[in-house]
């Protein structure tokens, strides 16, 4: 009598949404004599499954709420058996990437569930790089959890993590670290530049760019480790190190000019820091409320009302920003205000880009004096290190003249003739937050500097989006100086640098590997010829 071995697996899952249980299985015994048949204890008639379907994952990939379209997605070997089950499909695969109508069951009561489309998706070509299963179903919060219960109920099939099948997706090869990163930022992307962006990071260009370099890294190691370990039998031509040398010198070329990009794309990704600065009752917190249209900041007549920062997030002409109201800079005897004051400051040390606002009615009725007294306000919002002899930081810096309603306007354009002239002044924009005069030109020259400050993100080279491929990249800088500055010393630090360098650029994408580096000296070098 053949022999049998039978294990039962028992999985019960929370009560949730994702309730199900696991059949029992019973699986194969391999022995010399080849593989036996088994038994199959199953919730789906007919139908068998193995240990192999254990790490299959699903879950609800459009969002949550109500909608009128809602994909369920499944991952793993027991996608198959997903699809059998609950949408009446043959034992015979569908055709793959082809819309199939049909009613959506409970695998263990029958009930018919929803009516849908499903989606068959087999491994190697899907995004998870496994075989997958998609169910487009109504978005109704009902029909959700029933088809999340029912799939809870498959065999082998359990609850995905956060971020589990773009994980899978990385793990087989699908995507790199910079892609997945992209994808990431594409589906939080808020503005239209951060969507131009995070798009082309998802589509490989910043990992391709990484993996020239990886390249080309691991190419001067292999040339190094093949100088070490075959020059003294002289299999090596003359040269190869100083070829390792030039390489190396045009990495480090390419590295700087990436890594000098003023954080525009760190910048675009996270939102530009824009504060408004100034004095008390020059407009600050009325000027918030202009930019983003509602009162989200109290304006009142008493100086000293913005104790605290105030934030709001806007977008300005497709680029995120993030703008901060302060409390109006003056010596104060309240502790409350002290701190706002010390917040203010400590805030526009931060800034990307400083708003400083001033009161057109404080103005002397002369405009040389106008434009020394605008000079002085300037150094008294600006922090030290920033205080500059001439030329205030333009690309950093814009001065916004509040209350012009206020002025005749005879006096308007001698001003605004005045503040042109002096050199080293930043842009200036008049404006009136009572009658909204000058606001669409002021809107215009703030879009200018915070679209410079980001930069296109679908012209020249990918930029940096993350602060962690800016300290990997660091560190890769690093290492390659080390090569040089052991190359005469000790050939063997010197290949560690290059090889400390290849690891730090991995650790951006998530590729590297020892084995890759013996290939290119075997195809490089014809050792022993």
């Amino acid at each position: 009598m053949k022999q049998h071995v039978y294990y039962q697996h028992l999985k019960v899952m929370l009560p949730s949404i994702y309730r199900g249980i696991w059949g029992a299985a019973v699986h194969t015994l391999k022995t010399s004599r080849g593989t036996l048949p088994c038994r199959f204890l199953s919730t789906c008639e007919g139908v068998p499954f193995g240990l192999a379907d254990a790490e299959s994952i699903f879950a609800l990939s459009s969002g949550h709420g109500r909608c009128g379209v809602a994909v369920v997605r499944a991952s793993g070997p027991a996608s198959a058996t997903a699809l059998r089950c609950m949408a009446g499909v043959s034992r015979s695969p569908p055709p793959p990437r082809t819309a199939l109508l049909r009613s959506i069951r409970d695998p263990i009561s029958k009930e018919v569930l929803d009516r849908g489309l499903v989606f068959w998706f087999p491994g190697p070509h899907s995004f998870t790089g496994e075989d997958s299963v998609e169910f487009h179903i109504h978005g109704g919060p009902a029909v959700i959890t029933a088809v999340l219960q029912a799939l809870g109920s498959v065999p082998g099939m359990r609850p995905a993590e956060a971020g589990e099948f773009t994980r899978r997706a990385f793990q087989a090869g699908k995507l790199d670290l910079t892609e997945v990163e992209g994808l990431g930022d594409l589906i939080h992307a808020e503005t239209e530049a951060q969507r131009r962006q995070a798009l082309r990071q998802m589509s490989g260009e910043l990992g391709h760019l990484y993996q020239d370099w990886t390249h080309r890294l691991k190419r001067c190691l292999a040339h190094v480790e093949a100088f070490i370990d075959f020059s003294e039998d002289e299999l090596i031509e003359d040269g190869v190190l100083n070829q390792v040398d030039r390489w190396v010198c045009d990495l480090q070329a390419e590295m700087e000019r990436h890594l000098k990009d003023e954080r525009r794309g760190e910048r675009l990704r996270s939102g530009v820091q824009v504060v408004i600065a100034g004095a008390t009752n020059a407009g600050k917190s009325s000027l918030l409320n202009t930019l983003c249209q509602r009162p989200a900041a109290i304006v009142s007549p008493i100086a000293g009302t913005t104790r605290d920062i105030v934030e709001t997030a806007l977008d300005i002409g497709g680029f995120p920003v993030l703008l901060s109201d302060t409390a109006g800079l003056r010596e104060s005897p309240d502790l409350v205000e002290r701190e706002g004051v010390r917040r203010a400051r400590e805030r526009v040390e931060q800034a990307d880009l400083t708003l400083v606002v001033a009161d057109c009615a404080d103005l002397p009725s002369g405009a040389q004096q106008a434009a020394a007294f605008l000079q002085e306000h300037l150094r008294s919002v600006l922090p030290p290190q920033e205080q500059p002899e001439t030329v205030f930081p333009a690309d950093r810096l814009l001065l916004v003249l509040n209350k012009m309603d206020l002025l005749p306007e005879e006096q308007r354009l001698e001003l605004d003739g005045e503040l042109r002239r002096v050199s080293g002044f930043p842009p200036v924009c008049l404006i009136s937050c009572h009658t909204k005069e000058g606001v669409h030109d002021f809107l215009t020259v703030l879009h200018s500097s915070v679209k410079t400050l980001c930069g296109d993100p679908l012209s020249g080279a990918p930029t940096l989006t993350q602060a962690r491929h800016r300290a990997h990249l660091q560190q890769c800088f690093a290492a390659m100086a080390q090569y040089q500055q052991y190359r005469d010393l000790d050939l063997a630090l010197a290949a560690e640098g290059v090889r400390l360098a290849l690891t730090s650029l991995g650790r951006i994408t998530g590729r590297v590997g020892a084995e890759e580096i013996l290939d290119i000296i075997f195809k490089d070098f014809c050792i022993g010829k």
